[in-house]
Order: C-alpha cells, then sequence, then structure tokens
C-alpha cells in the first residue's frame, strides 16, 4: 500500500479514477480526489449498482470498488500543473465482503481459477481493429479519415494519430508490439503484448476508452462497432491464445512431434471451443451489427473449421517458427471489439477446458477456403457455420449450460434479458433498406 501512496504522492496525483466495466463491457467510473487515497485502499468506494446495466436491484444496490493496484496508471490527457489524475481498475464487492457475482472481471478470474486448479494458465493475445471517421458537423457519421489499405506505409495524420495512441497506451504500462493500416479504409490497428488472460483483458478494455480519448483529441471518433460501412470489411478481435505450465512456465500446446507442432491437450481446447463455437457467439459476437460482419467474402469467419493457414476457418494455427516453441498458439477468429472482453475470455476457456476435459478430438483440419465450397462438400466435412444474427446466437446461447456456468447464475439472465430487448428493438425498425426496396414496389 505505501508504494501506490508513495508513487501517486511523487506523480502529483490530484484525483484518482475508479474503473470498472458493465454487463456489456462498457466503461465506467468514479472520481474521487487524491486525498481520500488511504481510505479507498483500505475500505474501497461505495457506490450505487443499481444504476449500472446487469449489476443489482434497487432494493439490493449498495456495492463498493476495491483498486487493483497493479492496474495503477496516469490519465496523460488529465494532466494539469494543478495535478494529474490516476486511475485503477477495480473489482466490485458487495456488503458482506463477497466478489460480485455479475463482476464481468470476477467471471474471468473464477475460471482462470478453474484453469489454475488443473495447472494451468490461460494466456491471451487480442488483436483488435477499430475505424477512424471524421465528424460530420460535429455529428458522427462513418465518414473514414483515410482512404489507405492494409499495411500501407502513410504519413498522414493516422500515422500521427497512432503514434499519439501508442505512446498514451504506454503511459498506461501497456507494452506495444506493432500498429498498421487495416484493409478497409479508415480501418486500423494495435497491438499489444501477449499475456495472461486478466492482465490482457485489462489491456485491451484500457486500449478501447484510450484511443477513443486521443481521437477525440484529434477531432476524430474512434469505432469499435463490427460493421460500420456496408460493402467493406468489419472490425474483428481476432484471440491468440494457449495454456501454459502454472509450475514451470512451459507452453503446453507445443509438441515437436506433431506437424502442426500441437500437442494433445492443444487438439483437445480446439475441440472444445469448436463444439461450443454457436453457443459461445453471442458473447462474443453481441451485437445486431456483429452478424453483419460474420458473412462471406470480407475475412470474417462462418464456417465452424480450424486450419493451419487457411484465414477462413474460425481457428487458425499461426505458423510455428523453429525455436519458438513457446509461441504455440491457437487463433479464434471470430470474436469482434464490441464484447466485453472479460466475459469473452471467460466463455472461450470455459469451452476450450470443456474439450481437455471430456478429451474432445477435432475434425480433420480445412485448408480448403471455406467459402468457395459448394454445399454438398461442406455438409461431406460436416462443417456447421455459426448463427445468422444475434436472435439466433441467443437461441443457442440457451441450449448450452456450459455457458451459463461459465457467466454464473446472475450475469446469465441478465445477459439473455439484455440481448433480447436489444434484438427486439432493432427487429421494430423500419430500415432505409426496405424504404428503398418496397415503398415504390408495393
Amino acid at each position: 500500500m505505501e508504494t501506490v501512496l508513495e508513487k501517486a504522492k511523487k506523480d502529483n496525483v490530484r484525483f484518482i479514477q475508479l474503473q470498472f466495466t458493465d454487463l456489456l463491457g462498457m466503461p465506467k467510473s468514479i472520481t474521487i480526489p487524491a486525498e481520500h487515497l488511504t481510505d479507498l485502499l483500505d475500505y474501497g468506494a461505495w457506490f450505487d449498482g443499481s444504476s449500472i446495466e446487469g449489476y443489482a436491484r434497487i432494493a439490493e444496490s449498495d456495492m463498493y470498488l476495491k483498486p487493483d493496484t497493479t492496474t495503477y496508471a496516469l490519465m496523460p490527457w488529465l494532466s494539469s500543473p494543478q495535478g494529474n489524475t490516476a486511475r485503477f481498475i477495480c473489482d466490485i464487492f458487495m456488503p458482506d465482503g463477497r466478489a460480485f457475482d455479475g463482476d464481468p472481471r470476477a467471471i474471468l478470474k473464477k475460471v482462470t481459477a478453474e484453469a489454475a486448479a488443473l495447472g494451468y494458465v490461460f494466456n491471451t493475445g487480442p488483436e483488435l481493429e477499430f475505424f477512424l471517421f471524421k465528424k460530420n458537423n460535429g455529428s458522427l457519421s462513418p465518414l473514414p479519415q483515410d482512404h489507405a489499405g492494409y499495411f500501407d506505409l502513410t504519413t498522414d495524420k493516422a500515422y500521427e494519430i497512432r503514434r499519439d495512441m501508442t505512446i498514451a497506451l504506454q503511459n498506461f504500462g501497456i507494452i506495444v508490439e506493432a500498429s498498421h493500416h487495416e484493409v478497409a479504409i479508415g480501418q486500423h490497428e494495435i497491438d499489444f503484448r501477449y499475456g495472461d488472460a486478466l492482465k490482457t483483458a485489462d489491456n485491451a478494455t484500457t486500449l478501447r476508452f484510450v484511443l477513443k480519448a486521443i481521437a477525440q483529441q484529434h477531432e476524430l471518433h474512434a469505432t469499435f462497432m463490427p460493421k460500420p460501412i456496408a460493402g467493406i470489411n468489419g472490425s474483428g478481435m481476432h484471440v491468440h491464445q494457449s495454456l501454459f505450465d502454472i509450475k514451470t512456465g512451459k507452453n503446453l500446446f507445443y509438441d515437436e512431434k506433431d506437424k502442426y507442432r500441437l500437442s494433445p491437450l492443444a487438439y483437445h481446447f480446439i475441440a472444445g471451443q469448436l463444439h461450443h463455437a454457436r453457443s459461445m457467439s453471442a458473447i462474443l459476437s453481441p451485437t445486431v451489427n456483429s452478424y453483419k460482419r460474420l458473412v462471406p467474402g470480407y475475412e470474417a469467419p462462418v464456417y465452424v473449421s480450424w486450419a493451419r493457414v487457411n484465414r477462413s476457418a474460425l481457428i487458425r494455427v499461426p505458423m510455428y517458427f523453429s525455436g519458438k516453441h513457446q509461441s504455440t498458439r491457437v487463433e479464434l477468429r471470430c470474436p469482434d471489439p464490441s464484447a466485453n472482453i472479460y466475459l469473452a475470455f471467460a466463455v472461450m476457456l470455459k469451452a476450450g477446458l470443456d474439450g481437455i476435459q471430456q478429451k474432445m478430438t477435432p475434425p480433420d483440419p480445412i485448408e480448403e477456403d471455406v467459402y468457395h465450397l459448394d454445399q454438398t462438400k461442406r455438409k461431406a466435412y460436416n462443417i456447421t457455420t455459426l448463427p445468422s444474427s444475434l436472435r439466433e446466437a441467443l437461441d443457442e446461447m440457451a441450449k448450452d449450460p456450459l455457458v451459463k456456468e461459465a457467466l454464473g447464475e446472475h450475469t446469465y439472465k441478465r445477459y439473455i434479458e439484455a440481448k433480447k430487448e436489444e434484438w427486439e428493438s432493432y427487429s421494430l425498425q423500419v430500415t432505409p433498406w426496405e424504404i428503398d426496396r418496397y415503398l415504390e414496389n408495393y
């Protein structure tokens, strides 16, 4: 505790921002003066949980936040000569000291604890794509900031913005490994270091609000909406995953004798995620708009299959490089960056562990472009598809007890309720496409 207090004093911290996420992964915060930091570290900070999506009812609204001191960081855009603002990511507790069942961070901790009991550390590396849009007379609309393409070398404003974003992320202790332009116009990606799932979930959640803040400074809007523009690529969140031995730090997915350099444990893990892919979809691709991205032709996976080099597959095994056995991993390609990252990692791990515990065997890898296989061949390969809508994804989620077990009764029920309401609201809308298609003809 003294270390954090000393650091805050040295950093001239005037305010403390306490951050957490709601059911849908939206960042929330409470700000307190720095003179209350000692009490905060000892007792936490109380707040009204009934005001947060998916938390408590009014009759049981009192909750408190306890900061994770390892997440201390200065917020660079909130610095001034009068004092700086620091943040902590917080865990949420009930008045009796119990961890709140509906805290997304606690849900991920619970599932990673299950993995730890089996001797595993779950490591992840999420790759979040995003768009930078211009503001149209102060209002938001999908107007791309540039016209570059994949890996284009540019010296325009987008390069400057990604540089500023990288510097800001480094101030939060996030080790950025690469940044580049993505396939679509106005689309970008900034990748950070692979590591323990809780740490990378914290980092990915931080990345989303940091990038929005830096874009705003440049009078732009950063969005992680999965498919903001029809006819071009949407934004995904491909997640690299592996299990390490909790005692030795050895990568348990590696086997030098296998042609893919994958261990039997890795194959069981892949099989578990393929088996539960459809029921995980409502968590990994959680919005109505997510299913506008999951269509053939735009590099997003649609078919439940796995492969080595085939980027149309749901799970891909990145190429092995000699001597880099610690980097052996599998990449799940269906999640998108609108997901609550804590919940996404929790169900992904739970599915993989189920494959291990049940000793599931994956089907043969499909190295052909699945998009161009005809229906007869896909049927012969026994390839199923991901849900085509949020409604279908919720129906699949309701069939699978594993997702409910991963989320817990409270969050499972509240999540289903929130997403059904979202789907029903969408279903009642009359869209411009319908007006253009039907108004004159009928």
